[in-house]
């Protein structure tokens, strides 16, 4: 059976070999590799996932924690808040990022903007209703 690191390892080369763009489910979507490192075991870690550009500051992407809708938030989520900082790969461009959460109405707009975009993203808060509010990240280019 495939694991959730298997998968992650093919997205990342079908990125890099297609300057940012994958196919499958993921085929048009706008989407980055957070490079991050954990918070207990220390290990340089690469996570691809979905983002959704801020309109008015070229600057900002927002991330989210979905999981898929799981009942947990991902470790990587927890990796970068922890840390304050990462590196995306956006694209062919690899550059360093601030790392800020994202609370309130704005948060809930943001969300809202990315699940009319992408529905499935509708789909992982209801799931996670009454269990836990998917985090959204601001990652700030430095």
């Amino acid at each position: 059976m495939s694991t959730p690191e298997d998968w992650n390892t093919k997205i990342i080369a079908e990125f890099r070999a297609n300057e940012g763009r994958v196919g499958g489910n993921f085929e048009g979507a706008p989407m980055l590799l957070i490079h991050h490192r954990g918070r207990k075991s220390g290990r340089e870690l690469v996570t691809p996932t979905m983002y959704l550009a801020d309109d008015n500051d070229p600057d900002t992407i927002y991330v989210f924690a979905s999981k898929a809708g799981a009942p947990t938030n991902p470790a990587w989520y927890y990796n970068l808040t922890a840390a304050g900082s990462a590196r995306v790969e956006r694209g062919t461009e690899t550059y360093p990022v601030t790392v800020a959460e994202v609370t309130g109405q704005t948060r809930d707009r943001i969300y809202a903007e990315q699940a009319s975009r992408y529905p499935g993203f509708a789909g992982y808060a209801e799931k996670t209703a009454g269990i836990r509010t998917i985090p959204v990240l601001a990652l700030a280019r430095t």
